[in-house]
């Protein structure tokens, strides 16, 4: 028995979201006594493997094929599965990002395993295994049971953090069954953003919405955004005005993010954008209308004109940088 993680890599290094998944599985391994086992596809160094090991990982399985290089989640649910079947996995953990949720219901349903998105904890009891997630844009908790042998959670980016604990860390070649059927779709090319935090990646987010009022005025979002090494987001109707490229859309029909702090100038605060920002820690919200839904939601609210609050706020940034 064993709880097994995917881990991604981005051009053949793991960041903090890999070592927080190894992690939080580490933790659900103590509490099955039992250890854990990380399936890393594609071309990783032995150097970066093994860091894997000091948040918990006792077996690496290193699955370096050509055929696996680009993201195919057809074939990577082949591979888990034999990850799974291989080392007796009674629990699988992902992330809760683009990758995790396009992989982990189609392992769900390979294995018949019960699936659990969105999560932010750590199980309250294993028999019967039994997870908290937030539900109705976190205005209520739902406490799900998984029945089946196999479990699949997805884990929300930074709701766990990092705990170290170091392990043996064996790494072994795995080379699972490939069959011609799971290569149905090829990978043509690939974009990626580049020059920018990602949304995915971003610890600290700046947001502005429709009361930037157009997108020549971003400049102060951006600048705001280089100081605090924030990442850039924008709600739906800026992103449907063309003021903002699609992929900073937040929300239920955007990117479902959770920053540690989550800054949204001029945004309303509609049901659909906080479903997307529901896993910040910390929400900071300016707006000029004192009912904007969005404070209910917040931690720390400004009613006042952004266009005042935001060249303050950077002046106020600076000169913390500069002592």
């Amino acid at each position: 028995m064993s709880v097994l993680v995917y881990t991604e890599n981005w051009d053949g290094k793991f960041k903090k979201l890999s070592f927080e998944l190894v992690s939080y599985a580490n933790e659900i391994a103590k509490k099955l006594n039992t250890s854990v086992v990380v399936v890393s596809i594609g071309n990783v160094g032995e150097e970066e493997l093994k860091k894997l090991s000091n948040y918990g990982a006792s077996k690496i399985l290193n699955a370096n094929n050509e055929k696996l290089n680009g993201l195919n989640n057809q074939a990577y649910t082949s591979v888990l599965a034999e990850a799974v079947a291989k080392e007796n996995a009674t629990v699988i953990v992902f992330a809760h990002n683009n990758s995790g949720k396009a992989i982990a219901p189609r392992l769900s349903v390979r294995l018949k395993a019960g699936l659990a998105t969105g999560v932010m904890t750590l199980p309250s009891s294993t028999e019967p295994f039994t997870i908290t997630k937030k539900i109705y844009t976190s205005k209520a908790l739902a406490n799900l049971v998984i029945k089946t042998p196999v479990k699949i959670v997805t884990l929300l980016q930074n709701a766990f953090g990092l705990v170290e604990g170091p392990a043996s860390g064996t790494i072994e070649q795995f080379n699972p069954e490939l069959k011609d059927s799971d290569f149905k779709t090829k990978v043509v090319d690939v974009n990626k953003v580049t020059g920018k935090i990602l949304l995915s990646d971003a610890e600290i987010v700046v947001s502005g919405g429709r009361g930037m009022k157009s997108g020549e005025n971003w400049g102060p979002i951006e600048e705001l955004a280089v100081l605090l090494g924030a990442g850039t987001a924008c709600s739906r109707p800026v992103s449907d005005e063309g003021w903002r490229p699609h992929e900073e859309h937040t929300g239920q029909t955007g990117k479902i993010i959770a920053p540690n702090l989550y800054f949204a100038f001029g945004i309303s605060g509609a049901i659909q954008h906080l479903g997307g920002i529901s896993g910040a820690k910390c929400i900071v919200a300016v707006n000029k209308d004192p009912d904007a839904p969005i404070f209910e939601a917040a931690d720390y609210g400004i009613v006042g004109d952004l266009q005042k609050v935001l060249p303050d706020l950077i002046s106020a940034v600076k000169e913390l940088k500069a002592n």
